[in-house]
């Protein structure tokens, strides 16, 4: 199968942003204070009323999305959303070896005139050797003015060609689609603009009659226009409202689809650790409308959202083209969960390396009058797997990601023939069968887990790399949690910050095991440590401390806990259940315990067991964090499964 992924984009928004440059400025320095101050999502540190520049007053903020644009920036950081249009002989390349492989040849171009086809190696501009160069560099070499000639030589099955092409002005859509194996709606989309939900709407229209499974490859697509994302995602989610942005006054606004989906098959979305900001926005719409499944890599995390203010918006400041990008907004999905640090954890986590074969996988046509040679995963939808491609020489090893991505408690059934014969199998049990360990099969939980009560909750979590170990292969559930790993599970969940400041706590040296969760989950406000300088990682935690980090945990995670958080009930509000917890820790059991109905209006707990069962000041286990921590991944729709 081949993917004409436009990897091209991402370099060339880096090389936007990196070339902007500090040229006369309209902005002056009270008047970006005073737009701060207007906007700015959160707390102004005191720095920002010190600085005698613009840039000084942005870089002050301490914020990597806020940035100050001179007229030319500003004008590239425009472009960088739009289709790019550019001179040169037609191709899209991937980097190889020897210079470039031509994985694309545009219609009309002047290589396509050549012949130059799909496969072909780029290996020399101008008699210039391509081995080794940059793909960026080699692109620059292909550009010129329109019209110029430019002699290239390509490789085809070892045989060198030497061409002198005429260069011409072509379009590279940022969102393009295509029809695979005859049923697979393919969308490569690289970044969210106002050409985007077209793209997507013109795709879907003209493929859908031939498509039972589409895939959307949202790789290294750094975001965009949140509009943008959610309109498209309405493509396949529907009218509704599928995203929230609050301000620094606590007040929302909503982004809302009113037309109708487009098409009623489902969706894969493909993603990776470059996937940011109104992309994931995306991502975790079909996750929350339950509209298809996100395999791949955790997302980037990325949950504020930006507004660009110029002679548009705010006349009175901007008149020489100028603009100033100012993080002003926190940034909800459609089921009002965060992407900010825990971005979008994919129901099939991969490496990814293996992302899209395991999406061509999942990707199957429903089988016909008789089920044997299939697999049908249930998750969401029906997902079905072809026997014979997934045991191919090419797809084994991608067949074993899989596998390995599942928990024990996915429902992964066999065909056994006929209409509907299907036999419930494990994971485990069909990479057992197949002899799927040769080829990269491994399971991801603990020896041990079946030990416990709550030993689904430590299997899913081991699945999805949130979990480590005790011992060996053993999670060793009944074990006192220590506060040194309740950070790393803190960290591990919900992908903390690591602040460049140095560690705040006097007996955690800078390279000790869990430092980095310490420094994440102090600088996240989640823990605390001692009023003599120490934080003791080492020392057990206490179940209302355990409640107290995740409460505090969940406050931020979604529009429901804030809300909950922000009213609360006061210290005449708390029940004689919680008569037994310390004041610090009242507010969080509440929150956990107490706070959440559903929707009949009954109150729903998140703790691992009744109020009573809990005993404030004993020591936690790892299998009680463990327990609190799932159902709290589960009741936020972070994790689905």
């Amino acid at each position: 199968m081949i993917r004409k992924k436009r990897c091209i984009r991402a370099a060339a928004l880096l090389l936007c942003l990196t070339l902007l440059g500090a040229s006369a400025q309209a902005l002056t320095v009270p008047e970006a204070v005073e737009l701060i101050e207007k906007y700015y999502v959160d707390t102004i540190p005191p720095e920002v009323y010190q600085q005698d520049t613009v840039e000084g007053v942005v870089e002050a903020l301490g914020d990597l999305y806020s940035q100050y644009y001179d007229a030319q920036g500003y004008q590239e950081f425009l472009d960088s959303m739009r289709d790019t249009q550019t001179v040169g002989i037609g191709v899209v390349m991937e980097a190889h070896e020897l210079g470039a492989r031509i994985t694309e040849v545009l219609p009309g171009s002047a290589a396509e005139e050549a012949g130059i086809r799909v496969g072909d190696l780029l290996v020399a501009v101008e008699g210039q050797e391509l081995a080794g160069m940059d793909l960026n560099a080699i692109g620059q070499l292909l550009q010129g003015e329109e019209g110029a000639a430019v002699t290239i030589t390509t490789q085809r099955q070892n045989a060198r060609h030497v061409q002198t092409l005429i260069r011409r002005a072509f379009t590279v859509a940022a969102t393009t689609a295509e029809l695979v194996d005859g049923h697979i709606g393919y969308i490569s989309c690289t970044t969210f603009g106002e050409e985007t939900l077209g793209h997507f709407a013109e795709g879907v229209t003209a493929y859908d009659l031939q498509v039972d499974r589409w895939q959307v490859d949202l790789r290294s697509n750094g975001g965009g226009d949140v509009n943008a994302s959610v309109q498209s995602a309405g493509v396949f989610a529907g009218a509704g409202y599928l995203a929230y942005l609050r301000n620094a006054a606590g007040e929302y606004g909503v982004y809302a689809r009113e037309e109708g989906a487009l098409t009623l098959d489902p969706v894969v979305v493909l993603t990776d650790p470059y996937t940011a900001s109104a992309s994931e926005i995306f991502a975790a719409a079909i996750r929350d409308q339950q509209q298809g499944i996100v395999v791949g890599e955790r997302t980037y995390g990325k949950g504020v959202a930006q507004i660009l203010l110029d002679e548009t918006s705010e006349p009175d400041y901007f008149s020489e083209g100028d603009a100033l990008k100012l993080t002003a907004y926190r940034m909800f999905s459609s089921g009002g969960v965060t992407t900010q640090s825990v971005g979008v954890i994919p129901h099939i986590l991969v490496p990814g390396v293996y992302t899209q074969a395991v999406a061509d996988l999942l990707c199957a046509s429903a089988p016909k009058g008789d089920t044997e040679g299939t697999l049908r995963l249930d998750m969401g939808w029906r997902w079905y797997i072809d026997l014979e491609q997934a045991l191919s020489e090419e797809y084994r090893p991608a067949f074993a990601q899989l596998l390995s991505a599942l928990p024990e408690s996915a429902k992964l059934w066999l065909g056994t023939g006929g209409v509907d014969g299907w036999a419930l199998f494990g994971a485990r049990g069909i990479a057992e069968a197949y002899e799927l360990e040769q080829d990269g099969y491994t399971y991801r939980g603990f020896d041990d887990a079946s030990e416990s009560s709550y030993g689904q909750a430590i299997d899913t979590l081991a699945t999805y790399g949130i979990l480590s170990g005790g011992e060996g292969s053993d999670f060793l559930p009944q074990t006192v949690l220590t506060r040194g790993e309740l950070c790393a599970l803190l960290l591990s969940a919900l992908n903390y910050h690591v602040p460049d400041q140095a560690m705040p706590f006097s007996d955690v040296e800078a390279d000790a095991e869990y430092a980095d969760a310490i420094a994440a989950c102090w600088a996240a406000g989640v823990v605390e440590g001692y009023g003599d300088g120490t934080f003791r990682p080492d020392e057990p935690v206490s179940q209302q401390a355990l409640i107290t980090a995740l409460g505090r945990a969940a406050e931020n995670l979604t529009v429901s806990f804030y809300g909950a958080s922000r009213q609360g009930v006061g210290e005449e509000g708390y029940g004689e259940s919680l008569s037994d917890f310390s004041a610090w820790a009242k507010p969080w059991a509440w929150l956990l315990g107490e706070s959440q109905r559903d929707i009949f209006g009954n109150t729903v707990s998140l703790l691992w067991t009744d109020m009573e069962g809990i005993v404030p000041t004993a020591d936690a286990t790892r299998e009680q964090a463990a327990a609190l921590m799932y159902t709290l991944l589960r009741a936020t729709g972070i994790l689905t499964v």
